[in-house]
């Protein structure tokens, strides 16, 4: 008999991609276990969206039936969460995750709309949680093939580690101390302790800082076992292997760069930061970032750069800020 996650609610966030947001949902009437909930954040607030959720919130009913009554007298599988305005991924994670909680979900599946996850992704992630509050499921790539993740973090200097070994040992599973939103599943006790994600990151490291947080509290953990897949082709600059070095926009260059001020603010409440190293580490992303614009987006060069560099200025703000605050742990 399949094992059942207690109370696993799966978290999505979308923005103006229906025809992805319909892969998954195709994906996800195809899982072996059901899911106690699926949360949708809609940061678009879109009709079309809203259409599509409650059409696949009746197929989940059809397919599933009901569930136990939640924290706030719903019934439904499925929950429609639009919202006032585009929060970012980190936003939507974190109205997301905040409203699993108040429903009372006991563990949180999250991811984008661009994948699609496996039949027995559930299933497979299931067998790990008598051991882990925080497992990242592997992925595979757009083209089917393996996806390779940075899953160790080199904390000094606030970048992932590039060298990270690729390949699991006969265990299965490796020590991380990161996260990726893109497949991650994490406990209620985690949440208590770390909090939400934290929305202001906007986009980029929100995650990464999020793993952080989690491996401070308990082993966050990789398992080798695939529970989902990529549906977005991205344009990428193949490195060798399976390593690459993606597309990615003009806002995306801009939040790598000045994210790296709330990461600083971070790592100091634990007595990580090191102002050197940090420097280094700042360096090192400023100059992927270039390379990623010649090698890659050589069409946004000359808006590419400004927005480098106005990050890198914002984020000594955020860095120098007194006002600055972290997210609050939930914990009573």
């Amino acid at each position: 008999m399949e094992k059942v996650i207690d109370k696993v609610a799966m978290v999505v966030v979308t923005y103006k991609r229906q025809e992805l947001l319909s892969n998954l949902f195709e994906s996800i009437l195809s899982q072996t276990v059901a899911p106690w909930r699926i949360v949708v954040v809609d940061n678009e607030n879109s009709g079309r969206t809203r259409q599509m959720v409650e059409a696949f919130s009746e197929q989940i009913d059809r397919l599933w039936g009901k569930t136990v009554v939640d924290g706030q007298g719903g019934e439904h599988r499925v929950v429609y969460l639009p919202q006032e305005h585009n929060g970012g991924g980190a936003g939507g994670y974190s109205a997301g995750v905040g409203k699993a909680y108040r429903l009372g979900a006991q563990w949180f599946w999250v991811m984008d709309d661009d994948v699609a996850v496996e039949p027995e992704g559930l299933e497979r992630l299931s067998k790990w949680t008598d051991r882990f509050q925080v497992i990242q499921g592997s992925r595979l790539d757009y083209d089917g093939g393996p996806f390779y993740w940075q899953y160790h973090f080199i904390v000094p200097m606030g970048i992932p580690d590039p060298v990270a070994p690729a390949a699991f040992d006969s265990s299965g599973y490796r020590p991380m101390n990161t996260m990726c939103f893109e497949g991650a599943l994490f406990s209620r006790t985690v949440v208590e302790q770390i909090g939400l994600p934290d929305p202001r990151f906007f986009i980029y490291w929100d995650d990464t800082v999020y793993g952080y947080l989690a491996s401070k509290v308990t082993r966050a953990v990789q398992v080798s076992d695939v529970v989902m897949r990529r549906t977005r082709n991205i344009d990428n600059w193949d490195m060798g292997g399976i390593r690459q070095l993606n597309s990615t926009s003009d806002i995306n260059r801009y939040h790598i760069m000045r994210n790296r001020g709330y990461m600083a603010r971070y790592f100091m409440l634990h007595g990580d930061y090191r102002p050197l190293a940090f420097a280094l580490g700042t360096m090192a992303t400023a100059a992927k970032e270039v390379i990623r614009l010649l090698a890659v987006d050589r069409g946004h060069l000359m808006t590419g750069i400004p927005k480098i560099i106005q990050g890198w200025v914002d984020s000594r703000k955020i860095l120098h800020d007194p006002d600055w605050k972290p997210m609050e742990p939930l914990q009573k």
